[in-house]
């Protein structure tokens, strides 16, 4: 084989457009939080970010992807970073300097990943805790992290939290203008200040995690690489915070859930639903660590909103079939949840549970009474599991209806074809 063999090879430029878009999903939060920490300014990098993404659009259909894309990006980024340094005439004795060391770090390690990924100082987590910075509301906080940790777009996200698109926007605007007017510094809190910037930063994780799980719109029902990536992350945490309960609780429930996540598609990548999945092919080992996880946030104290979950989690990890689950003992998760963190999504699950423990009739009365509320107007999943319900009463043709109104709701393609063929069934 010769040594042309191994050359990146020119692509059309809707090949390349695919790849560097994969490319942005899986590591755009890496790329991000590596010039964040190069140049200290979080707006600063991103422009950097997306100057890089517009150079592959130009160079890569001609002269091919490079066998390191993520490589590729940081390099061009850090030296658009140098260039703009030049302009400025900032490019005195101290910045020569860095510049001279980015320059040799590229020409020594074209080909290498631009951070380390077992590194417990990991530089995603900086840039989770830069966005969770308490100068921010909590609705800043999360939005802005969801956009630049997770990639989500942000029609995702205000479609994640059933609010405007243009919301989700203005949102980010105003906590990035926040940031730089705070001058927030590129790094994690010291020990004393990690707490109180500690729920943000989970909640957040733990959105990034749904967001993988069930992805809200797109081709695939599901975004795996961003639920392993808040995992990982979450891991970083427990190290990092060993006594603080609420971590172990969040690992936990991501461990637990991502343990099903083998089963959760079929080979041409379609939803297969709890009651058909082969639970052969679940992950024990998550399970395990899952289950490690929960027993250490018990140790640490009463169980709250994460741990709670976590042990419904736990509940069907252990079930050897879907008949064998302890319905009665997930219901009364649910109301303890309901009680210490209520949220009509709560309820509607509560109400799924109630179907399993007691029959059909006594959760739709439930789910009757949300759908009166209003309060889950627009979301998808409450007519969904309002169609479940009535199929297994025999009203086949209100469940058809409701299936129906549930398809014209989800946003991801996979689960809008499932509830489709359900309205026509």
């Amino acid at each position: 084989m010769s040594d042309s063999s191994l050359a990146p090879r020119a692509h059309s430029a809707e090949n390349v457009e695919r790849a560097l878009a994969a490319v942005w999903r899986i590591e755009s939060a890496k790329i991000t939080a590596t010039l964040t920490r190069m140049v200290g300014d979080f707006s600063l990098a991103e422009d950097l970010a997306q100057e890089a993404l517009v150079e592959a659009l130009k160079q890569w259909p001609s002269e091919g992807v490079p066998r390191n894309p993520a490589a590729w990006l940081t390099a061009v980024a850090k030296r658009r970073a140098i260039d703009a340094w030049r302009r400025q005439e900032r490019f005195d004795d101290r910045v020569a300097a860095i510049a001279h060391d980015l320059e040799r770090e590229q020409a020594d390690a074209v080909d290498a990943d631009p951070w380390d990924p077992d590194e417990i100082d990991d530089d995603v987590l900086r840039l989770v805790f830069i966005s969770c910075h308490p100068v921010l509301s909590r609705e800043a906080q999360v939005a802005l992290t969801l956009r630049v940790v997770a990639g989500l777009s942000s029609e995702e996200i205000a479609r994640a939290f059933m609010i405007p698109t243009a919301t989700v926007q203005q949102r980010i605007v105003r906590a990035k203008k926040t940031l730089a007017a705070a001058n927030v510094p590129f790094e994690v809190p010291a020990r004393e200040e990690q707490p109180a910037r500690l729920g943000a930063v989970l909640a957040v994780l733990y959105l990034i995690f749904n967001e993988g799980h069930s992805a809200s719109s797109g081709p695939d029902w599901m975004r795996p690489e961003l639920s392993f990536e808040a995992i990982r992350l979450a891991r970083v945490l427990v190290a990092l915070l060993p006594k603080h309960r609420d971590a172990h609780s969040v690992l936990a429930l991501m461990e637990l859930t991502a343990a099903r996540f083998p089963a959760r598609v079929d080979a041409k990548g379609d939803p297969v639903l709890l009651a058909d999945q082969d639970r052969r092919r679940w992950d024990r080992g998550r399970i395990a660590a899952g289950r490690t996880a929960l027993a250490r946030a018990d140790a640490l104290g009463a169980r709250t909103a994460y741990g709670l979950q976590a042990a419904i989690a736990e509940c069907h990890a252990v079930a050897a079939s879907i008949d064998e689950t302890d319905w009665d003992g997930i219901v009364v998760l649910y109301e303890a949840l309901g009680r210490i963190a209520p949220s009509p999504v709560v309820d509607l699950n509560r109400a799924a549970a109630i179907a399993m423990a007691t029959g059909p009739a006594s959760a739709l009365r439930e789910i009757d009474r949300l759908a009166a509320s209003g309060a889950l107007k627009g979301y998808h999943l409450l007519p969904a599991t309002r169609g479940e319900l009535l199929r297994r009463m025999g009203r086949d043709a209100e469940a058809r209806a409701e299936f129906a109104v549930a398809a014209r709701l989800a946003g991801n393609d996979r689960e809008r074809a499932i509830l489709e063929a359900k309205a026509h069934g």
